[in-house]
């Protein structure tokens, strides 16, 4: 139900034209109004609070759909936050976004390098030891990338702009990032998957579809292999009765969706051929989201370390010999 709604909102609201005014510095309100006056910041929120409590698989294809839209704003980063924040402190309005990593320098200053949806999010949740920060965007330095239509920036605070922060004990964002990274990844990469295989079936080429030439056939089925291996790792980071992603669950997901992401954005674009590249058609909105997503609070290096670690502190004897002598 839930999904079906939002599917109904982002197709009016979340268009390709949307997503190129947005990322291109215009206004966000009507794209955000609507969504926020729907509910759907309250998804996973208690019901005494004025949530739907959605159990976990239900937000899955959530996730998923606003993957699928390219979504240009910080939503499921702040459906998440204000879960995180919910009972502990008040929660500030508009954008909220996780930071994947917090500096704290010398001088005083803080530091959240490459944060997803810096350059507009109105506040930035970080893990800070067993604290979690509540930052202001507002009062933060931010240093855009430089890469054309992303919304990623490094955000600086210095001590004097600090006074609006709040603290709290929580914990487990990394993870949490990673989840829904991976849940995004997995409706962008259906999503391109989708545009790829209609395009083979309708540009002809020497009188049929190339859709019917063997070696396209193989790279789109290699494409739908790993397709369909990323969306069941997200998945399955996203069940259970718990009110957040299981920790190795979500390190096994981000994993394989950005191992995923740079496979299927390069068959993609082998298929399309030129016009995959060029700025009006809508591809490219999806596959540099697969890029900018896939390192977005770590890339499937970090991640599969810290699967590595996570099984070999575990005390599985027999998995432990097993990478043991694989590795010899």
């Amino acid at each position: 139900m839930f999904a079906e709604a939002i599917e109904e909102i982002l197709k009016d609201q979340c268009t390709p034209a949307a997503v190129r005014a947005i990322q291109a510095g215009g206004s966000a309100e009507a794209l955000w109004d609507a969504i926020a006056d729907a509910g759907f910041l309250e998804l996973l929120a208690p019901e005494d609070l004025g949530g739907a409590m959605l159990p976990l698989p239900d937000l899955f294809p959530v996730l998923t759909a606003l993957g699928a839209y390219a979504m240009p704003l910080p939503l499921a980063q702040s459906i998440a936050a204000r879960t995180v924040l919910a009972g502990r402190t008040e929660i500030p309005a508009g954008m909220l976004t996780l930071a994947p990593a917090l500096r704290c320098a010398e001088d005083g200053s803080l530091t959240c390098p490459l944060v997803p949806y810096g350059a507009i999010a109105d506040h930035v949740v970080v893990q800070n030891e067993d604290q979690v920060l509540v930052l202001p965007g507002a009062s933060a330095v931010r240093t855009l990338t430089g890469v054309h239509g992303s919304l990623v920036a490094t955000m600086t605070w210095q001590p004097e702009s600090q006074t609006a922060q709040t603290t709290l004990a929580a914990g487990g964002l990394a993870e949490l990032g990673a989840a829904l990274h991976a849940a995004l990844l997995a409706g962008a990469m259906r999503r391109v998957f989708d545009m790829t295989l209609q395009y083979a079936n309708d540009r002809t080429q020497f009188g049929k579809s190339i859709g019917k030439f063997q070696a396209i056939q193989h790279q789109i089925s290699v494409m739908a292999e790993h397709v369909a291996a990323a969306l069941i790792a997200a998945e399955a980071a996203f069940q259970g009765d718990a009110r957040m992603p299981a920790p190795l669950a979500s390190a096994i997901a981000k994993s394989r969706t950005s191992e995923a992401a740079v496979l299927v954005a390069s068959i993609a674009h082998a298929v399309h051929g030129a016009i995959g590249v060029t700025e009006e058609y809508d591809l490219q909105l999806l596959t540099r989201r697969l890029h900018e997503w896939r390192i977005a609070h770590g890339s499937e290096a970090h991640w599969n370390q810290v699967v590595g670690q996570r099984v070999l502190q575990s005390g599985q004897e027999r998995i432990v010999d097993f990478i043991r002598t694989a590795s010899v």
